[in-house]
């Protein structure tokens, strides 16, 4: 049983319900540079060993690994923090948001010989997890291209002032998770253009940077992919339209997984058309606080699938190296919102020093 810490109670609280609750991970201690915070996790788990000193996990020798739930601009410090004391890591995404700092996690993570797995909770997600699983199986033959958004009335999280700070981008915040799923089937993007904007609501909340984007990807093969992201404004009811989807279309079929609806689709190459929702007892998986802010069951189905790859001597995906190649794609959109233009990904990791062969592309 791996012994476990938690940086960051924010986003953390789903990772403190995922390992309670977790027959592969013993919680051991929690942080927040917030005490108050602290507090409430602490009477809200029942669980009493909090600090506010995140020295005091990186120097414990009974924490094995710590998960990491900060700001953004945060993650570098503390992953390097993590790798240099000794500990395995997972971390949010997205996993850095400068490239120009991956050389040296590539070389800390080498010398410590600890693994590193990018918490990207929504290839964790029920109808996700099927979707991958049908097109490894050939249920819709060749893929051809695929479409995913993410598009949220995320009004309510501008309330975080961290969120209005110019080092926030819902680029790296939002668009990573629909960003994820293409390069989770079409690894290999050469090129990228987009256009972004500020709408009128996240002027008027005080937000510095675009909240509603659309981009064009191309991979080395020729095929071409879409992203599109909106986070200030009013969204379709659900019974309509999913706040995050990713459609696949293939030779043969096509199939559509859709977040928070617990709601998959998928045309066959046999001709069957079918859609699945799932009970209660999944919903309650996921979903185990207020609404559907926090998502505990993708962060226990990750956190186990990390534990199996250590305990197992395999990798787990996404790794430090599939980390760094999308946020160098993500770069590459953000550059190319900047200038209007077409970005090659090569230019991205040339800029920054990264040879193809470091992260495996």
């Amino acid at each position: 049983m791996l012994r476990l810490g938690i940086l960051g109670l924010g986003e953390g609280r789903s990772t403190i319900s995922a390992s309670l609750a977790s027959k592969k991970f013993k919680l051991i201690q929690i942080c927040d540079a917030n005490k108050k915070l602290c507090e409430e996790r602490a009477l809200e788990f029942d669980f009493e060993n909090w600090t506010t000193n995140y020295e005091d996990m990186l120097t414990s020798d009974k924490i094995d690994m710590i998960a990491i739930y900060t700001p953004d601009h945060l993650h570098f410090e503390h992953i390097k923090l993590a790798l240099q004391h000794g500990k395995h890591v997972v971390c949010t995404k997205p996993f850095i948001d400068d490239l120009s700092q991956a050389n040296e996690l590539l070389e800390l993570a080498k010398k410590s010989r600890k693994k590193i797995f990018v918490g990207q909770s929504s290839r964790f997600f029920e109808p996700a997890m099927r979707q991958k699983k049908d097109f490894d199986k050939g249920l819709i033959g060749e893929l051809i291209t695929i479409e995913s958004y993410y598009h949220a009335d995320h009004r309510w999280f501008l309330e975080k002032g961290w969120s209005l700070k110019q080092s926030f981008k819902w680029l790296y915040g939002g668009l990573s998770h629909p960003t994820d799923f293409i390069r989770w089937y079409m690894p290999d993007i050469e090129e990228v253009m987009g256009y972004g904007m500020l709408s009128s609501d996240g002027q008027k909340a005080g937000l510095k940077n675009q909240d509603t984007m659309h981009f064009i990807f191309k991979a080395k093969d020729g095929r071409i992919a879409r992203v599109s992201g909106a986070y200030t404004g009013p969204t379709q009811p659900s019974s309509r339209d999913s706040g995050m989807s990713c459609i696949l279309r293939g030779t043969e079929g096509a199939s559509q997984a859709d977040y928070h609806e617990l709601r998959y689709s998928v045309t066959t190459k046999t001709g069957e058309e079918k859609i699945i929702t799932w009970g209660d007892s999944t919903l309650k998986h996921y979903f185990r606080f207020e609404g559907q802010s926090h998502h505990a069951g993708e962060y226990q189905n990750y956190l186990d699938y990390f534990a199996d790859s250590i305990n197992n001597k395999f990798t787990a995906y996404p790794d430090l190296k599939e980390g760094i190649g999308t946020i160098a794609l993500l770069q590459a959109m953000d550059k190319s919102m900047e200038t209007g233009l077409p970005v090659k990904i090569d230019d991205i990791l040339k800029a920054n020093n990264i040879t193809r062969e470091s992260i495996g592309l």
